[in-house]
């Protein structure tokens, strides 16, 4: 199946299966209520497990979202990834319509020298609603939902499930961009015992809960600088040198999850570019761990 479908990306099932039985077959297992992702991919899983196991020292477990878009003449029936900016109305204003498609969480292993040992968790699914989304956000805060009701729970059960799979989670660093940076993911980590590096996109309350991270980092003399070389927007190389702030501070939940999370001791990194040249936006990574971070060879480390 997987075979017939590689072979024509994109076509339908029938153009895919070429006769009316292989056919009928495919549309029977895409139809089981017992066939699941999860199913499809355990023996992917299982492989995964294998590689893991027979490397020695962390493994790195890359965390992101990719989408799937498709044309659909009924695409109520698959589900919706987000909304697109269309053609520029009369107002100024440009039409917006919905993406047809399937979203999928999904985490990498690989080692630290960037070898793929496999994915060990993947989630697929689609939004059904949009409208008003905005102004319920502006009504209600967004920090008191619980996190079961949040699409960003996600993160959370790849991290549980990835831990679960490789079974040894004291060797498993789990890496995020700014949308993984949430206070319940660092809790879990916490009651796994595994560890996270996030890019961090929240200003949290820090210390004694009168100040944020931000300010504490502000007081603190770069530990140094470091070189790094990157692509911009357009695909061109660029360097930048990099001043480079570590800390090891109390973070403290949201306001409103006070009471059920505690506060975390973790380490802080934040390297701004200096002197950043006309014309492009500055370099500035704000991570966060908890991992140690004692030198600034540490925190060149956790950058690269």
């Amino acid at each position: 199946m997987l075979e017939a479908l590689g072979e024509h990306p994109g076509k339908s099932l029938p153009t895919a299966f070429q006769d009316w039985s292989n056919t009928k077959a495919a549309y029977r297992f895409f139809s089981n209520a017992n066939v699941s992702e999860d199913k499809i991919l355990e023996g992917h899983f299982a492989a995964s497990d294998l590689r893991t196991r027979a490397t020695d020292g962390p493994i790195l477990i890359l965390q992101d979202i990719t989408e799937f878009s498709f044309k659909r003449a009924e695409p109520e029936k698959v589900g919706f990834t987000g909304t697109s900016c269309g053609r520029k109305m009369k107002d100024g204003r440009h039409q917006s319509h919905a993406i047809c498609g399937i979203r999928m969480h999904v985490s990498l292993a690989v080692t630290p020298e960037g070898l793929p040992l496999g994915i060990t968790a993947a989630k697929f699914w689609s939004r059904d609603k949009f409208k008003g989304t905005r102004a319920l956000k502006r009504k209600i805060n967004p920090t008191r939902v619980p996190i079961e009701q949040k699409e960003s729970m996600r993160w959370l059960d790849n991290i549980r499930l990835s831990t679960e799979l490789i079974g040894a989670p004291e060797r498993c660093v789990h890496i995020g961009d700014r949308e993984s940076d949430i206070y319940e993911l660092y809790c879990l980590a916490e009651d796994l015992g595994t560890s996270f590096l996030v890019r961090s996109c929240v200003d949290r309350l820090a210390e004694d809960g009168d100040t944020t991270v931000s300010k504490v980092v502000a007081t603190i003399q770069a530990s140094g600088t470091h070189e790094i070389r990157f692509r911009d927007a357009q695909g061109k190389t660029q360097q930048a040198v990099l001043s480079i702030r570590r800390a090891t501070m109390t973070v403290r939940p949201p306001i409103g999850k006070q009471k059920k999370y505690r506060h975390q001791q973790l380490q802080i990194i934040h390297a701004e570019e200096l002197n950043p040249p006309e014309g492009r936006a500055p370099v500035f990574w704000k991570l966060i761990t908890n991992l140690p971070v004692a030198t600034h060879a540490d925190a060149i480390h956790k950058l690269e």
